[in-house]
């Protein structure tokens, strides 16, 4: 009988663990063989990244042309897997005017929780009647982020009306550099914990860092002036931000198309595309209101104009962008060499995702690029080779019929 309990999975050999799980799901020796393929990322590397490792999934990478962020010239690594993005964002630089980014200094926010204080109120005036003391013991173990420049640097506490009580949550405010700073800010708040707890009676229980970095945020704007993109189609994109500034509904469609390009370029540099998303859509609802993460409007002159804000908690430091080897290739294409630089060109990347994506909905429509590229792997997954893709692709565009039925009869005509 199959079963997924295998004792001690993590001690067992590459051959170990792929023999095990070709025999569980029935593998076939070429879809094992395939599993060993592991690109640069070889297994010693993998298997120090995370746990229990049997391959990699290589995602393609694609360079993103044309930008140019703060007045500096930017070739754009993107690691995705949809059609279409990295062609749309690198026309979308081109008909811009540049781009102009400024991120805030790098402060995180890291939470702690006390439940069972007799006397909340008294226990948020002890802490912050300690706060000197307190920041002081929070920096003591962590003197290369302090030789840097970073560190804690305040502590403030609110009272949380709970179903569980009166709850306090702390937030520990941390300039945590180059470093998207994680590590750091939970380290720093498991060392005050006890701390807290003795100065509010309580029980500190989480002690962790918010992807809500509303103190790290970035704002890029660019200029497409009128006399390249034309005035109608101006006012195009104009009507279809206002559909998504005033629908929900659009709204989240509108901000998964920034992400695109964000997302593609955080990957590509081994940041935490996970902690990026949820920050961003948190802070698109900063209102109380599901907003567009982006803006629009016409300047005196009538050109468009695009403004993007958002957290972005990326770094240069730890993680898997100093331990993948193509994590930091990709920074060297880049040319940052500090962790704000990085996040005005990924802020940047993503206004001009958006500004693509509006104005193809907005004139000829999302498909016609994104299906040119889609027809040819669908020519591939009916078995066309060689010519025969753009061959099998190129007549079903032509035929307006891009599926795979469609590909395999094509094929066969062709024979």
């Amino acid at each position: 009988m199959k079963t997924s309990k295998i004792s001690k999975f993590y001690e067992k050999s590459i051959e170990e663990r792929l023999a095990l799980i070709k025999d569980f799901a029935e593998l076939t020796d070429e879809e094992v063989t395939q599993l060993k393929q592991y690109s640069c990322l070889n297994f010693e590397q993998a298997d120090r990244m995370i746990e229990n490792v049997f391959s990699t999934f290589p995602t393609p990478l694609g360079i993103a042309t044309n930008f140019v962020v703060n007045g500096k010239e930017v070739l754009v690594p993107f690691a995705t897997e949809e059609p279409s993005v990295v062609a749309a964002a690198s026309n979308a630089a081109k008909l811009s005017s540049g781009f102009e980014a400024k991120a805030t200094e790098p402060v995180m926010i890291g939470q702690l929780q006390v439940v069972n204080s007799e006397n909340p109120e008294e226990g948020i005036k002890k802490v912050l009647e300690k706060e000197k003391e307190l920041l002081a013991k929070a920096n003591a173990g962590d003197s290369i982020l302090i030789k840097f420049g970073g560190g804690a640097r305040k502590i403030t506490g609110k009272i949380l009306e709970t179903k569980r009580g009166k709850m306090i949550r702390f937030h520990l405010l941390v300039d945590v550099r180059d470093a998207m700073g994680a590590n750091a800010v939970n380290t720093m708040c498991e060392r005050i914990s006890k701390d807290l707890e003795e100065l509010t009676g309580g029980e500190v229980r989480l002690r962790i860092i918010t992807n809500l970095a509303i103190n790290r945020t970035v704002k890029a704007t660019s200029i497409w002036k009128k006399e390249v993109i034309g005035e109608d189609t101006i006012e195009k994109v104009l009507d279809a931000y206002e559909f998504a500034a005033n629908d929900k509904f659009r709204a989240c469609t509108h901000n998964k198309g920034v992400m695109n390009g964000i997302d593609a370029v955080v990957i590509a540099t081994g940041n935490d595309f996970r902690a990026v998303e949820a920050g961003m859509h948190a802070f698109a609802s900063m209102t109380g209101k599901y907003l567009p993460i982006t803006k629009y409007y016409k300047n005196t002159n009538g050109d468009l104009v695009g403004e993007i804000e958002l957290p972005l908690a990326v770094g240069l430091v730890g993680g898997a962008t100093r331990t993948h080897p193509t994590a930091r290739i990709n920074i060297k294409i880049l040319g940052v060499k500090k962790a704000n630089e990085l996040s005005e060109i990924i802020a940047s990347v993503g206004l001009a995702q958006n500004f693509a994506a509006m104005r193809a909905l907005a004139t000829e429509g999302i498909q016609r690029g994104h299906m040119n590229l889609h027809a040819k792997n669908i020519a591939v997954q009916a078995g066309a080779t060689g010519k025969q893709i753009d061959e099998v692709a190129n007549q079903m565009i032509t035929e307006k019929n891009i599926n795979e039925t469609s590909a395999r009869e094509i094929l066969e005509a062709g024979k």
